[in-house]
């Protein structure tokens, strides 16, 4: 394969030629030159109006539901829809069924999405088919393949379980990753807890359910000496723990959705099940302060929730409606429309390569001579509207409407795939 990118603007802060208007050739799979301008006609001529390229994107959480919900979604058109988002590597929940618990489930998912584009990193279950009971055999999986541990969207309850967990994985430097979530508190909630709450008349989730997990969970990274990711944070005051716990030196990291990002629980006031997420939209004053911690880099890594859903999981009344959005084809767009005027896209970007890559240990990407192919090409000038998503799933609520930016394609694995 041999891809010639013509006048493409760096964005990649590790790069020398970060933010400089290059020419790249690409010849099997690795980058053999760079220049201001290559006289090649050979191969896949790529150039478009304001184009960009960055090492390839990276989403840290990402549901795909094979094996057991095959009606959701599949790691065939999961994997499809990651790589008309630009994601190049996916880290797979293991909320599957049977879940990702054991070396046998963490092969089949590696073998599923074997020679495809998007490298897919399976993270396997921290107890015994996410049942938050007794721990899952971590060292064993991880030696199959996982990358990291996780109960995804069911998370570890427990105190003592948890920092069992934490402990476990430190014999051989591993990462838990927790979605910040109290079900005790949480329980019967519809939305976030607070004005607009009130005036629907939804029961509401308190900030509390949120804040007090990732208080205890920082408190048992402090005890433990271990390593934790945070998953999804949604408030103020979630932020600013995370950005002490720094601080202080512990090994707490932690990302954020695109819909956290752009959206407030003020779009609920239509009732919208679409919009039904956990944990859930916050109110502005969060949303402010989530941007301001992924300007800061308190918020290191972007996270998608890809959460599908078929018809009749979501399309029903909201108290009975599923959680989760199915985002992953628009998720730069989301961003780069919100943020566009309040974060460089060299913040935003470095959130989806450099810090996933360095956090989870996957192999470094720097556009350079000589290096390994794995890019994504895309451009802040243009914009799209999503009409028929490569997911079988049809809670994108973002369907149908104009969003600022577009992906024009991706490089890995030697293969390069291009939107139409």
């Amino acid at each position: 394969m041999q891809v010639h990118i013509r006048k493409a603007r760096v964005t990649d802060p590790q790069s020398g030629y970060n933010d400089k208007v290059v020419d790249l050739l690409v010849e099997d799979g690795v980058i053999t030159k760079i220049a201001a301008s290559i006289k090649s006609e050979a191969g896949t001529v790529i150039e478009a109006k304001g184009l960009r390229v960055s090492p390839g994107w990276v989403d840290v959480f990402a549901d795909y539901r094979e094996p057991g919900y095959e009606h959701k979604e599949t790691i065939s058109t999961g994997l499809a829809a990651a790589a008309a988002g630009g994601f190049t590597d996916v880290l797979l929940a293991p909320n599957t069924q049977p879940a990702l618990s054991s070396k046998s489930s963490v092969q089949y998912v590696l073998h599923k999405a074997a020679r495809n584009i998007v490298n897919l990193h399976p993270i396997g279950a921290a107890t015994k088919n996410t049942e938050g009971k007794e721990l899952a055999e971590m060292l064993d999986m991880r030696a199959n393949g996982a990358i990291a541990f996780s109960d995804g969207w069911r998370p570890i309850q427990g105190a003592n379980l948890m920092m069992k967990a934490l402990e476990y994985i430190t014999a051989f430097d591993g990462l838990l990753v927790q979605m910040p979530i109290d079900e005790a508190l949480a329980a019967g909630g519809l939305m976030n807890e607070g004005p607009v709450s009130t005036a629907l008349g939804m029961p509401g989730i308190p900030a509390l359910a949120e804040t007090l997990m990732v208080y205890r969970d920082i408190e048992l990274v402090r005890y433990t000496g271990s390593r934790l990711h945070i998953s999804g944070i949604t408030t103020a005051a979630s932020a600013d723990m995370v950005r002490k716990a720094k601080a202080d030196g512990l090994a707490v990291t932690c990302s954020a959705t695109p819909y956290h990002l752009a959206l407030t629980d003020d779009i609920l006031k239509s009732y919208n099940s679409a919009y039904k997420v956990a944990p859930p939209l916050r109110n502005d004053t969060d949303r402010q302060a989530l941007i301001a911690a992924l300007n800061d880099g308190t918020i290191d890594c972007i996270t998608t929730h890809h959460r599908p859903h078929e018809w009749d999981a979501k399309t029903k009344e909201f108290e009975y409606a599923a959680d989760g959005m199915a985002i992953q084809e628009t998720a730069y767009n989301i961003l780069w429309d919100a943020l566009k005027h309040s974060s460089s896209i060299t913040q935003i970007v470095s959130a989806m390569t450099a810090a996933p890559r360095s956090i989870f240990g996957l192999p470094e990407r720097t556009i350079a001579k000589g290096n390994v192919a794995t890019l994504t090409l895309f451009t802040t000038e243009d914009s799209i509207t999503l009409v028929k998503p490569h997911s079988i799933s049809i809670n994108n609520p973002f369907k149908g409407i104009s969003l600022s930016g577009k992906v024009l394609g991706i490089i890995n694995n030697n293969k390069l795939r291009l939107n139409k």
